[in-house]
Order: C-alpha cells, then structure tokens, then sequence
C-alpha cells in the first residue's frame, strides 16, 4: 500500500487497484480491478468505482456516486472502454459518470478543477473540460462536449452529440438540444439565447473592451437578422483583431447540431 494510503475496513479493494499516496477510501466502498486513484484524492462512504478507470490527484468523491459504470448504450457488448478523470475535482453526492463506447473513441473524459453537484450524470463518451461548474441533477446525453469554464444550471439537460461552448452559462432547467456558443446564456424549453454571460466573465478577469467585442459578435449573430453563413462573414472580419470573436467562429465552424438560435 501507497505511504500515508488509507483503506476503511468495510471497503472492498481489488488488489489489482492502484492506488497514490495519501489515497483515502471511506466505508462500505467498493473499487475495481482496473481503476488508478491518483494521490490525495479522498473517497467518502458508499462509493462503487468501476475500471477501466483512471483517477487524477487530489480529488474529492461523497457518498453515494458510481463512477466508471458501464454506458448505458443497447450497443455496447463489454468492448473495453475508460473513463479519465483530472485532477482537483469535486463530485457531490450520488453522480453517475459512464465509461465510454467503441462508437466514439472509447473513452469519457472530465478534466481539472471542476465541481459536479449532487445526481449529476455524466454519460459515455463525453467531454468536460476545465473549471465547469454543473449544478445539482445536471445531466448529459451520449457524445456531449463542454468547455471550459462553463456553468449549467441546476436539472440542465443536454441532447446526445451538442456541444456547450468555453464560458457559457444555462439557467435552472434549460434543455439543450443544439449547439451552445462560447460566451452565450441561454434559458428555456428548448434553450434559447439570452444574451453573453457577461458577469461571469467580468469574474473571471475580462476586460470590458473584450467583454464589448463579445457583445458585438452576439448582436451580429443573434440581434441582426442575418443569416448565419452572412453572419459568420461579418464574424471573420471581426475575428482578425479579437481572439474571443475568432473563439466564437471557430466554434460555429465545427458546429454539427446548428446553434441555439
């Protein structure tokens, strides 16, 4: 066992678990054969992690969540399949995280510093980046991407294949059922754009010449009447002295579902 490792007495451990330094697994957990837990990452009571699982350091698991699961996908057939996950994340009280499917690289992936409230649910293959903040019973379908420093609000649910542009921000119970640009907030049954999460930004150290930039780009796609190929057009000039539009542009340019709109 790993120094300063701690294993509660009613946990279950298969020895073929690797486990960091200073891993702490609380009562009644159960770990897998094929799960790596990264150092001074703590495991509270009643957690079943299943592998292939791969677990950064210094993560924090409450009570009750199942993580690694198989997907729950009719297709899959026991294919061998991981789940990833960073480092420094918090993941409340009964989340539901799924290994990936053969469908799509095989592999569902959390990044670092994230906090994932209580029912979250997280399903095969998809992608969460950096310092995402998901709200109590947030879910995501299949193949889903969000980016960095995206905030769902609580019981958000999010259709198979959308992606959720770096920043952007749903309100309590908005369904997402196409593409969601860098910056934009959106609201309702289906989503739909209210303006850019402009707060959030100013939180995060935004100039506000950046934070008028991003402005101008939503008007010229959501206030303007334009069609989105003319849109993007006028983007692209707009692009070439703000990062942040050509952030948005590159967005919509690997946009598969269309955008809320």
């Amino acid at each position: 066992m790993a120094s300063g490792t701690q294993i509660h007495p009613s946990a279950q451990v298969d020895p073929a678990a690797q486990l960091g330094e200073d891993v702490h697994i609380g009562p009644f957990c159960v770990i897998g054969a094929d799960v790596e837990i990264g150092d001074r990452t703590h495991i509270a009571s009643h957690v079943v992690i299943e592998g292939p699982t791969k677990i950064g350091r210094e993560n924090r698991f409450y009570s009750f969540s199942a993580i690694g699961g198989d997907p729950q996908d009719k297709k899959f057939h026991a294919e061998r399949t991981e789940l990833v996950i960073g480092d420094r994340n918090t993941i409340r009280e009964f989340c539901t995280f799924n290994r990936g499917t053969v469908d799509d690289d095989g592999i569902t992936r959390i990044g670092n510093d994230n906090w994932l409230m209580a029912y979250v649910h997280i399903a095969h293959d998809c992608v969460v980046g950096n310092n995402t903040v998901f709200a109590n019973a947030s879910s995501l379908a299949g193949h889903v991407v969000v980016e960095d420093y995206v905030i769902l609000g609580g019981f958000t649910l999010v259709h198979q294949f959308c992606k959720v542009g770096a920043h952007a921000f749903t309100s309590m119970g908005s369904v997402i059922n196409r593409d969601v640009p860098p910056f934009v907030t959106v609201a309702g049954v289906y989503a739909e754009p209210h303006g850019i999460n402009s707060e959030g930004l100013k939180r995060r150290g935004f100039a506000p010449e950046r934070i008028q930039s991003i402005k101008r780009a939503y008007r010229t796609i959501y206030k303007a009447g334009l069609p989105l190929a003319e849109a993007r057009t006028q983007l692209a000039i707009a692009a070439e002295t703000a990062p942040d539009v050509r952030t948005m542009l590159d967005f919509i340019d690997r946009s598969e579902r269309s955008l809320v709109r």
